[in-house]
Protein backbone atom coordinates (compact mmCIF):
# COMPACT_ATOMS: atom_id res chain seq x y z
CA UNK A 1 0.00 0.00 0.00
CA UNK A 2 1.61 3.26 -1.14
CA UNK A 3 0.77 6.94 -0.80
CA UNK A 4 -0.80 8.78 2.12
CA UNK A 5 -4.46 8.66 1.16
CA UNK A 6 -6.53 5.51 1.59
CA UNK A 7 -8.80 4.70 -1.33
CA UNK A 8 -12.42 3.85 -0.59
CA UNK A 9 -11.92 0.13 -1.28
CA UNK A 10 -8.64 -0.19 0.64
CA UNK A 11 -8.03 -1.18 4.25
CA UNK A 12 -5.16 -1.11 6.72
CA UNK A 13 -6.02 -4.62 7.94
CA UNK A 14 -4.30 -7.53 6.27
CA UNK A 15 -5.73 -10.00 8.82
CA UNK A 16 -8.38 -8.33 10.93
CA UNK A 17 -9.10 -11.46 12.99
CA UNK A 18 -5.75 -11.02 14.77
CA UNK A 19 -7.21 -8.08 16.70
CA UNK A 20 -10.13 -9.98 18.24
CA UNK A 21 -9.86 -11.04 21.89
CA UNK A 22 -10.64 -14.69 21.15
CA UNK A 23 -7.87 -15.07 18.57
CA UNK A 24 -5.35 -17.75 19.53
CA UNK A 25 -1.88 -16.79 18.25
CA UNK A 26 0.18 -19.43 16.51
CA UNK A 27 3.26 -18.26 18.42
CA UNK A 28 2.43 -17.69 22.09
CA UNK A 29 5.33 -15.61 23.41
CA UNK A 30 6.66 -15.02 26.94
CA UNK A 31 4.69 -17.81 28.60
CA UNK A 32 7.01 -20.76 27.97
CA UNK A 33 7.27 -21.93 31.58
CA UNK A 34 3.51 -21.70 32.10
CA UNK A 35 2.90 -23.66 28.89
CA UNK A 36 5.33 -26.36 29.99
CA UNK A 37 3.55 -26.64 33.34
CA UNK A 38 0.15 -27.00 31.66
CA UNK A 39 1.42 -29.63 29.21
CA UNK A 40 3.05 -31.53 32.07
CA UNK A 41 -0.25 -31.49 33.96
CA UNK A 42 -2.35 -32.84 31.09
CA UNK A 43 0.28 -35.35 29.91
CA UNK A 44 -1.05 -38.27 32.04
CA UNK A 45 -4.18 -38.18 29.87
CA UNK A 46 -2.03 -39.28 26.92
CA UNK A 47 -1.55 -42.58 28.73
CA UNK A 48 -5.15 -43.11 29.80
CA UNK A 49 -4.72 -41.61 33.28
CA UNK A 50 -6.58 -38.82 35.00
CA UNK A 51 -4.67 -35.53 34.42
CA UNK A 52 -3.41 -33.36 37.23
CA UNK A 53 -5.71 -30.62 38.46
CA UNK A 54 -4.28 -27.13 37.87
CA UNK A 55 -4.97 -23.60 39.04
CA UNK A 56 -3.83 -20.75 36.75
CA UNK A 57 -3.56 -17.55 38.79
CA UNK A 58 -2.91 -14.00 37.64
CA UNK A 59 -4.46 -10.62 36.84
CA UNK A 60 -6.73 -10.23 33.80
CA UNK A 61 -5.03 -10.01 30.42
CA UNK A 62 -1.95 -12.06 31.32
CA UNK A 63 -2.45 -15.03 28.97
CA UNK A 64 -4.16 -17.59 31.20
CA UNK A 65 -7.04 -18.42 28.85
CA UNK A 66 -4.79 -18.47 25.79
CA UNK A 67 -2.35 -20.80 27.56
CA UNK A 68 -5.16 -23.25 28.35
CA UNK A 69 -6.46 -23.14 24.78
CA UNK A 70 -2.95 -23.72 23.40
CA UNK A 71 -2.57 -26.74 25.68
CA UNK A 72 -5.90 -28.05 24.37
CA UNK A 73 -4.68 -27.58 20.79
CA UNK A 74 -1.66 -29.76 21.50
CA UNK A 75 -3.83 -32.34 23.22
CA UNK A 76 -6.14 -32.48 20.22
CA UNK A 77 -3.21 -33.42 17.99
CA UNK A 78 -1.81 -36.18 20.19
CA UNK A 79 -4.62 -37.44 22.46
CA UNK A 80 -7.70 -38.69 20.58
CA UNK A 81 -8.92 -40.21 23.84
CA UNK A 82 -9.25 -36.81 25.51
CA UNK A 83 -12.22 -34.42 25.25
CA UNK A 84 -12.13 -30.87 26.55
CA UNK A 85 -14.75 -28.38 27.69
CA UNK A 86 -14.04 -24.68 28.22
CA UNK A 87 -16.62 -22.99 30.47
CA UNK A 88 -16.84 -19.22 30.99
CA UNK A 89 -17.89 -18.90 34.63
CA UNK A 90 -18.81 -15.25 34.19
CA UNK A 91 -21.55 -16.37 31.82
CA UNK A 92 -22.41 -19.62 33.63
CA UNK A 93 -22.40 -19.14 37.40
CA UNK A 94 -24.36 -22.13 38.70
CA UNK A 95 -23.55 -25.81 38.85
CA UNK A 96 -26.53 -26.63 36.64
CA UNK A 97 -25.59 -24.20 33.85
CA UNK A 98 -21.94 -25.24 33.96
CA UNK A 99 -22.76 -28.93 33.61
CA UNK A 100 -25.22 -28.06 30.86
CA UNK A 101 -22.31 -26.45 28.99
CA UNK A 102 -20.22 -29.59 29.46
CA UNK A 103 -23.16 -31.74 28.32
CA UNK A 104 -23.53 -29.68 25.15
CA UNK A 105 -19.78 -29.93 24.40
CA UNK A 106 -19.83 -33.74 24.70
CA UNK A 107 -23.26 -34.72 23.39
CA UNK A 108 -23.51 -32.06 20.69
CA UNK A 109 -26.71 -30.37 21.85
CA UNK A 110 -27.97 -28.65 24.99
CA UNK A 111 -30.03 -30.62 27.51
CA UNK A 112 -33.77 -29.85 27.69
CA UNK A 113 -34.42 -26.50 29.36
CA UNK A 114 -36.91 -27.95 31.85
CA UNK A 115 -37.75 -31.21 33.53
CA UNK A 116 -34.17 -32.50 33.65
CA UNK A 117 -32.42 -32.81 37.01
CA UNK A 118 -28.76 -32.09 37.64
CA UNK A 119 -28.25 -35.79 38.44
CA UNK A 120 -29.56 -36.75 35.00
CA UNK A 121 -27.16 -34.37 33.27
CA UNK A 122 -24.22 -35.71 35.30
CA UNK A 123 -25.30 -39.28 34.55
CA UNK A 124 -25.33 -38.59 30.80
CA UNK A 125 -21.88 -36.92 30.91
CA UNK A 126 -20.38 -39.84 32.82
CA UNK A 127 -22.12 -42.38 30.57
CA UNK A 128 -20.64 -40.70 27.49
CA UNK A 129 -17.11 -40.75 28.95
CA UNK A 130 -17.30 -44.39 30.03
CA UNK A 131 -18.90 -45.78 26.88
CA UNK A 132 -16.55 -43.89 24.57
CA UNK A 133 -13.48 -44.44 26.79
CA UNK A 134 -12.79 -40.71 26.93
CA UNK A 135 -11.01 -38.59 29.53
CA UNK A 136 -12.58 -35.19 30.17
CA UNK A 137 -10.63 -32.02 31.00
CA UNK A 138 -12.75 -29.06 32.07
CA UNK A 139 -11.47 -25.47 32.09
CA UNK A 140 -13.36 -23.34 34.59
CA UNK A 141 -12.43 -19.88 33.30
CA UNK A 142 -12.82 -17.01 35.79
CA UNK A 143 -13.73 -19.43 38.58
CA UNK A 144 -13.71 -16.44 40.96
CA UNK A 145 -17.28 -15.78 39.82
CA UNK A 146 -18.30 -19.03 41.52
CA UNK A 147 -17.01 -18.22 45.00
CA UNK A 148 -20.25 -16.58 46.09
CA UNK A 149 -22.61 -18.99 47.86
CA UNK A 150 -19.86 -21.65 47.68
CA UNK A 151 -20.86 -22.54 44.13
CA UNK A 152 -17.19 -23.23 43.34
CA UNK A 153 -17.19 -25.98 45.98
CA UNK A 154 -20.38 -27.49 44.54
CA UNK A 155 -19.01 -27.56 40.98
CA UNK A 156 -15.58 -28.90 41.94
CA UNK A 157 -17.03 -31.53 44.27
CA UNK A 158 -19.38 -32.85 41.58
CA UNK A 159 -16.58 -33.07 39.00
CA UNK A 160 -13.95 -34.54 41.31
CA UNK A 161 -16.26 -37.13 42.91
CA UNK A 162 -17.97 -38.25 39.70
CA UNK A 163 -15.86 -41.40 39.51
CA UNK A 164 -17.24 -42.61 42.87
CA UNK A 165 -20.82 -42.84 41.61
CA UNK A 166 -19.76 -43.57 38.02
CA UNK A 167 -16.73 -45.92 38.12
CA UNK A 168 -14.52 -45.42 35.08
CA UNK A 169 -15.29 -41.71 34.62
CA UNK A 170 -12.02 -39.74 34.48
CA UNK A 171 -12.17 -35.95 34.84
CA UNK A 172 -9.45 -33.34 35.33
CA UNK A 173 -9.84 -29.62 36.05
CA UNK A 174 -7.97 -26.50 34.97
CA UNK A 175 -9.30 -23.60 37.04
CA UNK A 176 -8.45 -20.06 35.93
CA UNK A 177 -8.46 -17.47 38.70
CA UNK A 178 -8.28 -13.84 37.55
CA UNK A 179 -7.74 -12.52 41.04
CA UNK A 180 -4.31 -13.10 42.54
CA UNK A 181 -5.28 -11.30 45.75
CA UNK A 182 -8.11 -13.70 46.58
CA UNK A 183 -7.44 -15.98 49.54
CA UNK A 184 -10.28 -18.44 49.13
CA UNK A 185 -10.39 -21.56 51.29
CA UNK A 186 -12.09 -24.54 49.67
CA UNK A 187 -14.43 -26.76 51.63
CA UNK A 188 -12.34 -29.56 53.21
CA UNK A 189 -14.17 -32.22 51.21
CA UNK A 190 -13.08 -30.39 48.04
CA UNK A 191 -9.63 -29.22 49.09
CA UNK A 192 -8.57 -32.74 50.05
CA UNK A 193 -9.11 -34.03 46.50
CA UNK A 194 -8.63 -30.95 44.29
CA UNK A 195 -4.96 -30.35 45.28
CA UNK A 196 -4.14 -28.32 42.15
CA UNK A 197 -0.73 -27.52 40.72
CA UNK A 198 -0.57 -23.71 40.91
CA UNK A 199 0.69 -21.89 37.80
CA UNK A 200 1.38 -18.16 38.19
CA UNK A 201 0.84 -15.66 35.38
CA UNK A 202 2.47 -12.31 36.26
CA UNK A 203 1.76 -9.09 34.39
CA UNK A 204 3.70 -8.70 31.15
CA UNK A 205 6.75 -6.41 31.33
CA UNK A 206 6.90 -3.36 29.01
CA UNK A 207 9.29 -5.00 26.56
CA UNK A 208 7.17 -8.17 26.50
CA UNK A 209 4.05 -6.12 25.70
CA UNK A 210 5.93 -4.40 22.86
CA UNK A 211 7.13 -7.71 21.47
CA UNK A 212 3.61 -9.21 21.46
CA UNK A 213 1.88 -6.15 20.01
CA UNK A 214 4.63 -5.65 17.42
CA UNK A 215 4.23 -9.23 16.20
CA UNK A 216 0.44 -8.85 16.09
CA UNK A 217 0.74 -5.58 14.12
CA UNK A 218 3.23 -7.01 11.60
CA UNK A 219 0.93 -9.92 10.84
CA UNK A 220 -2.37 -8.04 11.03
CA UNK A 221 -1.55 -4.74 9.28
CA UNK A 222 -0.06 -3.95 5.91
CA UNK A 223 3.55 -2.64 5.88
CA UNK A 224 3.96 0.98 6.91
CA UNK A 225 0.69 1.24 8.85
CA UNK A 226 2.25 1.40 12.33
CA UNK A 227 5.50 3.23 13.09
CA UNK A 228 7.82 2.38 15.99
CA UNK A 229 7.04 5.66 17.78
CA UNK A 230 3.28 5.15 17.58
CA UNK A 231 3.65 1.54 18.72
CA UNK A 232 5.53 2.79 21.81
CA UNK A 233 2.56 5.05 22.68
CA UNK A 234 0.24 2.04 22.51
CA UNK A 235 2.63 0.00 24.65
CA UNK A 236 2.75 2.78 27.27
CA UNK A 237 -1.05 2.83 27.54
CA UNK A 238 -1.18 -0.97 27.71
CA UNK A 239 1.50 -1.18 30.39
CA UNK A 240 -0.33 1.40 32.49
CA UNK A 241 -3.56 -0.62 32.24
CA UNK A 242 -1.70 -3.86 33.01
CA UNK A 243 -3.91 -5.77 30.57
CA UNK A 244 -2.69 -6.96 27.17
CA UNK A 245 -6.25 -6.89 25.85
CA UNK A 246 -6.18 -3.08 26.07
CA UNK A 247 -3.24 -3.03 23.64
CA UNK A 248 -4.94 -5.37 21.18
CA UNK A 249 -8.09 -3.26 21.30
CA UNK A 250 -6.02 -0.10 20.81
CA UNK A 251 -4.37 -1.52 17.70
CA UNK A 252 -7.77 -2.24 16.19
CA UNK A 253 -9.46 1.05 17.16
CA UNK A 254 -6.47 3.19 16.18
CA UNK A 255 -6.40 1.62 12.73
CA UNK A 256 -10.14 2.20 12.33
CA UNK A 257 -9.60 5.85 13.29
CA UNK A 258 -6.87 6.14 10.65
CA UNK A 259 -9.17 4.57 8.07
CA UNK A 260 -11.88 7.10 8.97
CA UNK A 261 -9.35 9.82 8.07
CA UNK A 262 -8.53 7.99 4.81
CA UNK A 263 -4.94 7.70 6.04
CA UNK A 264 -2.60 4.83 5.23
CA UNK A 265 -0.87 5.05 8.61
CA UNK A 266 -1.84 5.36 12.28
CA UNK A 267 -1.00 8.62 14.07
CA UNK A 268 -0.54 9.30 17.78
CA UNK A 269 -3.81 11.26 17.69
CA UNK A 270 -5.56 8.13 16.36
CA UNK A 271 -4.22 6.23 19.38
CA UNK A 272 -5.22 8.89 21.90
CA UNK A 273 -8.71 9.05 20.47
CA UNK A 274 -8.97 5.26 20.56
CA UNK A 275 -7.76 5.13 24.16
CA UNK A 276 -10.67 7.24 25.37
CA UNK A 277 -13.04 4.44 24.35
CA UNK A 278 -10.71 1.53 25.03
CA UNK A 279 -10.01 2.56 28.63
CA UNK A 280 -13.76 2.79 29.37
CA UNK A 281 -14.31 -0.71 27.95
CA UNK A 282 -11.40 -1.91 30.06
CA UNK A 283 -12.86 -0.21 33.12
CA UNK A 284 -16.28 -1.79 32.52
CA UNK A 285 -14.69 -5.25 32.19
CA UNK A 286 -12.73 -4.78 35.39
CA UNK A 287 -15.76 -3.58 37.36
CA UNK A 288 -17.79 -6.51 36.03
CA UNK A 289 -15.20 -8.89 37.51
CA UNK A 290 -15.44 -7.37 41.01
CA UNK A 291 -17.50 -8.51 43.95
CA UNK A 292 -20.09 -6.29 45.60
CA UNK A 293 -17.61 -5.18 48.29
CA UNK A 294 -15.01 -3.90 45.83
CA UNK A 295 -17.74 -2.19 43.81
CA UNK A 296 -18.98 -0.51 47.01
CA UNK A 297 -15.51 0.95 47.64
CA UNK A 298 -15.32 2.31 44.09
CA UNK A 299 -18.79 3.83 44.38
CA UNK A 300 -17.90 5.58 47.65
CA UNK A 301 -14.68 6.95 46.14
CA UNK A 302 -16.44 8.11 42.97
CA UNK A 303 -19.20 9.88 44.88
CA UNK A 304 -16.61 11.59 47.08
CA UNK A 305 -14.43 12.69 44.17
CA UNK A 306 -14.66 16.34 45.22
CA UNK A 307 -13.31 15.71 48.70
CA UNK A 308 -9.87 17.15 49.39
CA UNK A 309 -8.61 14.05 51.14
CA UNK A 310 -9.79 10.46 51.35
CA UNK A 311 -8.04 8.44 53.99
CA UNK A 312 -8.43 4.70 54.45
CA UNK A 313 -10.00 5.32 57.87
CA UNK A 314 -12.69 7.65 56.54
CA UNK A 315 -13.35 5.34 53.61
CA UNK A 316 -13.65 2.29 55.87
CA UNK A 317 -16.18 4.00 58.15
CA UNK A 318 -18.55 4.58 55.22
CA UNK A 319 -17.79 1.15 53.74
CA UNK A 320 -18.56 -0.64 57.01
CA UNK A 321 -21.77 1.31 57.47
CA UNK A 322 -23.04 0.32 54.00
CA UNK A 323 -21.80 -3.31 53.88
CA UNK A 324 -21.30 -4.45 57.47
CA UNK A 325 -17.96 -6.01 56.51
CA UNK A 326 -14.91 -5.82 58.75
CA UNK A 327 -11.54 -4.13 58.31
CA UNK A 328 -9.67 -7.30 57.34
CA UNK A 329 -11.94 -7.80 54.32
CA UNK A 330 -11.77 -4.08 53.56
CA UNK A 331 -7.96 -4.12 53.58
CA UNK A 332 -7.88 -7.15 51.26
CA UNK A 333 -10.27 -5.41 48.88
CA UNK A 334 -8.12 -2.28 48.81
CA UNK A 335 -5.13 -4.44 47.93
CA UNK A 336 -7.08 -6.07 45.12
CA UNK A 337 -8.24 -2.73 43.69
CA UNK A 338 -4.69 -1.39 43.83
CA UNK A 339 -3.35 -4.54 42.15
CA UNK A 340 -5.91 -4.10 39.37
CA UNK A 341 -4.77 -0.46 39.08
CA UNK A 342 -8.22 0.90 39.75
CA UNK A 343 -7.04 2.95 42.73
CA UNK A 344 -3.89 4.49 44.13
CA UNK A 345 -3.32 3.59 47.78
CA UNK A 346 -0.21 5.25 49.11
CA UNK A 347 1.09 5.72 52.65
CA UNK A 348 0.89 9.37 53.62
CA UNK A 349 3.52 11.02 55.80
CA UNK A 350 3.14 10.48 59.52
CA UNK A 351 1.00 13.04 61.31
CA UNK A 352 -0.34 13.52 64.80
CA UNK A 353 -2.52 10.41 64.41
CA UNK A 354 0.22 8.20 63.01
CA UNK A 355 0.58 6.88 59.49
CA UNK A 356 -2.45 6.84 57.19
CA UNK A 357 -3.20 5.79 53.64
CA UNK A 358 -4.58 8.17 51.04
CA UNK A 359 -6.92 6.47 48.58
CA UNK A 360 -7.68 7.88 45.14
CA UNK A 361 -9.34 6.61 41.96
CA UNK A 362 -7.16 6.18 38.90
CA UNK A 363 -10.16 6.88 36.66
CA UNK A 364 -12.50 9.86 36.46
CA UNK A 365 -15.36 9.50 38.93
CA UNK A 366 -17.92 10.04 36.14
CA UNK A 367 -16.41 7.17 34.16
CA UNK A 368 -16.53 4.86 37.20
CA UNK A 369 -20.13 5.69 38.03
CA UNK A 370 -21.12 5.41 34.37
CA UNK A 371 -19.48 1.99 34.05
CA UNK A 372 -21.15 0.78 37.25
CA UNK A 373 -24.53 2.06 36.11
CA UNK A 374 -24.19 0.32 32.75
CA UNK A 375 -23.52 -2.97 34.55
CA UNK A 376 -26.79 -2.62 36.49
CA UNK A 377 -28.99 -2.00 33.43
Amino acid sequence: MTGKTLLWDQTLFRRGELFEFDYIPEHFAHRDSQQRSLIFGVRPALHGMRPLNMLCVGPPGTGKTTAARKAFEELGEHAPGVVTAHVNCQASQTRYTIFSQIFQRLIGHAPPTSGVSFKKILDEIAKYLIQNEKILIVVLDDINYLFHEKEADNVLYSLLRAHETHPGAKIGIIAILSDDSLSYVFDPKVGSIFLPEEILFPRYAWDEIKSILSDRAKLGFYPGVLSEDVLDVIVDYTSEAGDLRVGIDLLKRSALNAEARASTSISEDDVRLAYRKSRILHLSRMIASLGSGEQAILAILAKRAGAKEQTAGDLYATFHESTGLGYTRFHAMLHKLATLRLIDAEIATEGMHGRSRRIALKYDSEDVLGAMQSRSL
